[in-house]
């Protein structure tokens, strides 16, 4: 049952991913973050597929999941990696098949274009891309010359990055759908850049966020919310800040699942579709 919070109605994860049709353009955060992970689950479960995946600026086990169920037409990132908890090997198998289009970025060039967008510009100059040889692989990406020097000064210009939907997980939201991020500003990022924001928090707590400055600062106004749904735990099995930690145990689990599509179906069988197993 959906009720409201202010003015954003409250859900579940599964309310939630009904919310995004196939082919959107989401952004979402690394791991540090806060990675709305019980979503991810319920995308999986919905059967999404075409997506177009923005990492802000880069992700982990969230994407390696969603390219191994078939979710994703394209990856924006400046790298997808578990880290010391193996390889990303759904991810890897499918660049490899060739089942989604890769646009190879860097991360101030992530941050750069979804600026842009944030800022309603529509593109933004970035100079530290000149001599790489991600120029050959970005058509989208243009070099010119500064318009404000007489000589040659060659500058890249990015097209703005416009998600549909900010995707990530937080502690809480208080009663008007205003969202805690504490200092996390690249959450702050894609909110603006998008065009709502869908966003699982631990729970919903009977305050004003913004009567206070010591949390005023840290919160995302209701206004950039399309949608919020209670999901305790919802970044398991990838850390919440200093609330929780990573589960080692799941992701070496995970990681050693993934290794085949066969392993990453049992995976997915017990975890993703069986919801009270990721409980």
């Amino acid at each position: 049952m959906t009720r409201q919070v202010g003015q954003v109605p409250v859900s579940s994860p599964d309310q939630l991913a009904a919310e995004i049709p196939n082919g959107a353009k989401i952004a979402v955060p690394p791991d540090y973050s806060g990675v709305a992970m019980a979503l991810t689950r319920a995308m999986i479960r919905r059967g999404l597929r075409d997506l177009h995946v923005v990492c802000v600026p880069v992700s982990g086990l969230q994407v390696d999941m969603l390219a191994g169920a078939g979710c994703i037409g394209t990856v924006e990132t400046s790298a997808i990696t578990l880290g010391e908890y193996g390889t990303a090997y759904r991810f890897q198998a499918a660049l490899k098949a060739k089942q989604f289009r890769m646009m190879d970025a860097t991360c101030p060039a992530v941050h750069a274009a979804i600026q842009a967008a944030g800022k309603g510009l529509p593109f933004m100059p970035l100079r530290g891309l000149l001599g790489t040889d991600l120029l050959k692989n970005r058509p989208d990406w243009q070099v010119i010359d500064n318009p404000f020097e007489a000589g040659k000064d060659p500058i890249v210009l990015l097209p703005a990055i416009k998600p549909d939907f900010a995707v990530f997980h937080a502690p809480f939201a208080d009663r008007n759908g205003n969202v805690f991020i504490g200092r996390r500003r690249e959450l702050v990022a894609m909110a603006h850049a998008s065009t709502a924001s869908l966003v699982t928090v631990e729970e919903i707590r009977d305050v004003d966020l913004l009567a206070s400055e010591e949390t005023a600062a840290g919160t995302l106004t209701a206004a950039y919310i399309g949608g919020i749904a209670e999901a305790p735990r919802g970044a398991w099995p990838i850390k919440l800040w200093d609330i929780y930690d990573y589960d080692e145990a799941h992701l070496k689990l995970y990681g050693e699942m993934a290794r085949t599509p066969e392993g990453f179906a049992r995976y997915c069988d017990q975890f993703v579709q069986d919801q009270k197993a990721a409980e």
